[in-house]
């Protein structure tokens, strides 16, 4: 039986952190702010968590989301808020949409950035320099069904055939980060 707990945990008025393209901090503005319009580039943040058998968490976005609402994404994806290191921003956000304390994960590990625009439509853009964390877990989710539509452990086959076969139920992020860590990351997915 999944556990699961409500709780608002992202808002339009945090303040993000503005970056350059070597991740420089160059001030700061508002979540909406950031994805108004064509994307101002912000540091974000992707967690691919991974259970003993080998399968990967992914959720479906909340339906209220502003931009991708109730597409399916990796374990948990976010921004670090002002003032605030990316791995606490990482381990803070597992916590608050998955339940999951420091001491549930056996790793989470940094492994590589990179930057990326998608447009949503009229909705907005995410304009981002992303930091992808890969992390293993044998814990169950608490999950926050204010974040969260629903969620599913995957097999990394599984995963890689429905991108292939229905690449639009899915965010862009997740594709993009999804292609590089089943060719240059194997071994630590696996």
């Amino acid at each position: 039986m999944t556990t699961t707990k409500s709780e608002v945990v992202s808002f339009d008025d945090e303040a993000l952190i503005l970056v350059d393209a070597d991740d420089r901090p160059v001030g700061y503005l508002d979540k909406s702010g950031c994805h108004d319009g064509g994307g101002v580039l912000h540091r974000a943040f992707s967690a691919f968590i991974f259970n003993a058998s080998g399968e990967l968490l992914v959720q479906q976005r909340a339906s209220d989301k502003r931009l991708w609402p109730a597409y399916w994404s990796n374990s948990c994806c976010s921004h670090p808020r002002r003032g605030e290191d990316i791995e606490l921003a990482v381990t803070r956000r597992l916590e608050q949409e998955l339940g999951f304390s420091r001491d549930d994960l056996n790793s989470l590990e940094f492994l590589y950035k990179f930057e990326y625009v998608a447009h949503f439509g009229e909705a907005g853009t995410e304009h981002e320099l992303c930091s992808v964390f890969v992390g293993h877990t044998s814990a169950e989710p608490v999950v926050n069904t204010a974040e969260i539509k629903a969620w599913a452990w995957l097999g990394k086959d599984q995963l890689t055939e429905q991108l292939a076969a229905e690449p639009d139920r899915f965010t862009p992020w997740l594709q993009l980060e999804w292609a590089k860590l089943s060719s240059d990351y194997a071994q630590k997915i696996a």
